[in-house]
């Protein structure tokens, strides 16, 4: 009963796209006053007493989950046989065990088993026919065919992909109907026959190579079927059980939320990730009252993730592009923030706006094969000295730059700290920021813990703007980094 007792304590994890763990981390502490906080890659785990609609209200995370075993990595074998074994004895506890963590789900909910909130990953599942057939044989050909049918890719809280396994297929319902009967108990044997579910298994490292996602899931379906007597479902259940091995540890949950934490209703039409914009405003540190620009805004996600987040500051948009402006005034429309968001057409090199007007500026340097942008490289010192123009001394600057724009941005900072009295006093020659982000091509996603590259007090300066600090995170197929700068005095006065 260890986990069910967690459960009601209210131990979670939140899933993380690579290098926005800290970022979740700060978030949980000061939203829900989580304690027991620990963070891993890709995962933060933590407890609080907070409601589920509070819950609900974390921005950076991916997938909410209710923990209800954690464990150190099963040992791995060659033997496929005692590896499922070994994996099943993780589920096998007594069925009033999994009774009592369904009855903490449901009150997590508030809503005895309703459909509207039930967890499952696909956000527009097909319902179950209103009729279901008679005939067991047919009733094993359909669940044959379902489990052909929804062995689809879905993607990750880290942008990749992953495979829903083909669960518990291969349990005929009547061997349900026959040992749920024999207890007597016709109104929970009903019940049980009633309540569907599905395994969603994730697997990889060691473990991967000698069983699949698809077996592991199929073992422990058909394991959860003997024991509680539950029915197999894989298009609409009523609950979906997350299982994460891999050569850390193995992870058991239940997701508390039908849709991911990373979808967001507001936003019509997807621009950048909404869980690496909310990042970037983050760090922006904006207040009441604060100005905040976005110079180069696309469509909008990151001004939108700002104003929902801290709604009493003035948010202004600029972009060249018609089209991206367009988008971006209908994504303000659904969100309803007409009101807060100002958008114009100008070039970021140009803006034709008052020096030191803005508090922060924020801004995702557009690149990639979607852009076909390859002179931003060229541009990007004028691109920031406009920037540095419009901010205010003490203001902040926030980009996401792509893994070139990165390279180009240490060169302009080496050429600063070669130019600098400081520089040639004491005959560096590599930036701080080289230093931090390439002493080791990965450290940016360190393989053990998490951690933040934060610069030391003796930053680099580009003009009057100080590298406060860098940021590896991905963006699902390539990697990217956010840089954040203040200002410190006004522009050519330093």
């Amino acid at each position: 009963m260890a986990a069910a007792a967690a459960a009601v304590g209210g131990r979670y994890f939140c899933t993380a796209g690579r290098g926005l763990e800290p970022f979740l981390e700060r978030e949980v502490r000061a939203k829900l006053g989580a304690t027991e906080v620990e963070c891993i890659s890709g995962k933060v785990f933590f407890s609080t007493e907070a409601a589920p609609g509070e819950l609900r209200k974390l921005k950076c995370g991916e997938r909410l989950f209710l923990l209800l075993k954690k464990h150190a990595a099963l040992a791995v074998c060659r033997n496929k046989g005692k590896m499922l074994h070994d994996i099943k004895s993780l589920f096998i506890e007594e069925a009033k065990y999994w009774w009592d963590v369904l009855s903490i789900w449901r009150s997590l909910h508030g809503c005895e088993g309703k459909k509207d909130d039930v967890s499952q990953e696909n956000p527009s599942p097909l319902k179950r026919k209103s009729e279901e057939e008679t005939d067991t044989a047919a009733k094993r050909q359909k669940t044959e065919q379902v489990g052909e049918t929804v062995s689809e890719e879905h993607e990750t809280e880290a942008g990749g992909r992953r495979v829903v396994p083909e669960d518990c297929q291969c349990e005929s319902e009547t061997s349900l109907e026959g040992s749920s009967k024999s207890s007597g108990e016709k109104a929970i044997a009903n019940e049980q026959l009633n309540f569907s579910f599905r395994v969603s298994c994730r697997c990889s490292g060691a473990i991967a190579k000698v069983v699949t996602s698809q077996e592991i899931g199929r073992a422990i379906g058909v394991a959860l079927m003997k024991q509680c007597g539950w029915r197999a479902d894989l298009r609409d259940p009523d609950l979906e059980i997350f299982v994460h091995l891999n050569d850390v540890q193995s992870v058991v949950g239940l997701p508390l939320f039908r849709l991911p934490l990373a979808n967001r209703e507001y936003i019509k039409t997807a621009g950048l990730r909404s869980t690496v914009a909310w990042a970037m405003a983050s760090l922006a540190a904006i207040s009441a009252g604060a100005f905040v620009l976005d110079p180069m805004c696309g469509l909008g996600t990151i001004l939108l993730e700002a104003a929902k987040e801290w709604p009493e500051a003035c948010y202004w948009g600029a972009d060249i592009s018609d089209s991206q402006l367009e988008g971006a005034d209908v994504n303000i429309r659904t969100a309803g923030l007409m009101d807060k968001i100002e958008l114009l057409k100008a070039s970021v090199k140009a803006l034709p706006l008052p020096s030191e007007s803005f508090d922060a500026v924020i801004s995702d340097i557009p690149f990639g094969k979607k852009f076909k942008i390859t002179k931003d490289i060229q541009v990007l010192p004028d691109i920031l000295q406009e920037m540095e123009r419009l901010l205010r001394v003490g203001g902040a600057i926030v980009l996401l730059l792509s893994h070139d724009l990165h390279k180009r941005m240490d060169d302009i900072t080496e050429c600063a700290e070669r130019d600098s009295p400081a520089a040639i006093s004491d005959g560096t020659s590599e930036s701080t920021t080289a230093k931090a982000l390439h002493a080791d091509e990965n450290s940016s996603f360190p393989v053990n813990g998490v951690e933040e590259s934060f610069l030391s007090s003796r930053q680099t300066c580009f003009g009057s703007l100080v590298l406060e600090g860098a940021y590896g995170v991905s963006l699902g197929k390539t990697d990217a980094f956010i840089y954040k700068y203040k200002k410190i005095s006004t522009a050519g006065n330093q």
